[in-house]
């Protein structure tokens, strides 16, 4: 009366349209972290659709990093404007007139305090940022900054700075100090740079960033969009950095502020969608590095900076304010992040950032290798 009918398993795996997807999120196996993108793959991969690729994207970040961590990051100006780059999009250039204003290398005391409220707030990463193009001559205020960075450090906080160029010798001091990251954007695409900076060339950022990863300090390597550039372009800048040797620890993208008196300060606002292809692509690209909401995002909703998320941003800015824009205060991050089940990194959480730290993070408090080495005293 019956009849047994063979079924044949089929597999419910979700296979990749491109050959670079593939490789960035395999189905089985130890994932392949690459870094030898040709523009035409990673080009495919921005021009998915949209929701598919949010759903790429989403799976690679759950294959590398823990979807429901977010690093919150405060950023302190401590030397502001009087920069004698060209940089169009920035209010902190001397060439510029605009309502920022110069100011002194700030006292060690200011920092400290910042640093200790932004620790109480939550924050884990403690940036500096000094509106210079080196540090050329400036011997007494490399030496405060040191002096700034082993006291961020001493409190069990993540150290960045920006400081302009580096050489091998102010990167190994850096990290001699315990700076754990440098940040040094490459803005956009090589071929786009010179319609936005003319008084450093790419390859001068190039060479500062590789100075950094020499003396093995965590890079912090990312964009900014709207600038006037095209796809093109932010397909051009993820090239540059999943491609270099070491992809950078954290990917900062900024959505450009106009700032009255730039060259750019009437360029429109950027569209979530662009916004919500370059954090994706940058994540199936460059799946373990830390992809960080930066400058613009208090213009975001919370349903668009959830997006973000979901597409594998995973750090944010927080406190009071960026270099010379605005930004989202602790609380209303707080508030967001327990609405969304996210929560908090604790300091050194990121696997390379710990492993760049070594010996010397056994002695940070509530760091996961001080509670891995007390749990094995025990």
């Amino acid at each position: 009366m019956f009849r047994t009918i063979a079924v044949r398993q089929v597999s419910l795996s979700r296979a990749l349209a491109t050959h670079a997807a593939v490789n960035a999120v395999p189905t089985s196996g130890t994932p392949t972290i690459r870094h030898d993108w040709r523009k035409e793959e990673i080009q495919r991969i921005y021009e998915t659709p949209l929701m598919e690729l949010v759903f790429r994207a989403a799976s690679a970040h759950r294959l590398h990093q823990d979807p429901s961590k977010i690093q919150l990051c405060t950023l302190m100006n401590i030397k502001t404007g009087g920069c004698t780059e060209d940089c169009s999009y920035c209010s902190q250039s001397s060439r510029y007139s605009t309502p920022t204003k110069a100011s002194r290398l700030v006292d060690l005391e200011p920092v400290l305090e910042a640093a200790r409220k932004a620790k109480e707030n939550g924050s884990t990463r403690f940036c500096m940022g000094a509106a210079w193009r080196d540090l050329a001559g400036r011997k007494r205020g490399f030496e405060r900054i040191l002096e700034m960075v082993r006291q961020v450090r001493g409190m069990g906080m993540e150290v960045c700075t920006t400081l302009g160029m580096l050489s091998p010798e102010q990167a190994r001091q850096l990290k001699e100090a315990g700076l754990t990251a440098y940040n040094h954007n490459l803005d956009t695409s090589r071929e786009f740079y010179p319609k936005v900076i003319t008084t450093r060339s790419y390859d001068d950022r190039l060479g500062t960033i590789s100075a950094v990863r020499d003396a093995g300090i965590s890079v912090c390597s990312g964009g900014i969009l709207g600038l006037g550039e095209s796809d093109s372009d932010r397909i051009g800048l993820i090239y540059e950095v999943s491609n270099m040797p070491e992809h950078p620890e954290s990917f900062p993208v900024n959505a450009l502020v106009p700032i009255e008196g730039t060259p750019l300060e009437k360029n429109d606002r950027v569209a979530h969608h662009t916004l919500l292809r370059t954090i994706a692509t940058a994540r199936i690209t460059m799946p373990q590095t830390i992809i960080r909401l930066a400058a613009g995002r208090q213009t975001l909703s919370e349903a668009e900076q959830a997006m973000c998320f979901m597409a594998g941003a995973n750090a944010v800015f927080t406190g009071e304010q960026m270099l010379t824009t605005p930004c989202s205060p602790w609380d209303e991050d707080k508030a967001m992040m327990s609405r969304w089940g996210l929560e908090g990194m604790r300091s050194f959480e990121q696997s390379g950032v710990a492993m760049k730290e070594g010996p010397r993070l056994e002695a940070v408090p509530d760091s996961p290798k001080s509670e891995s080495t007390a749990a094995q005293a025990a």
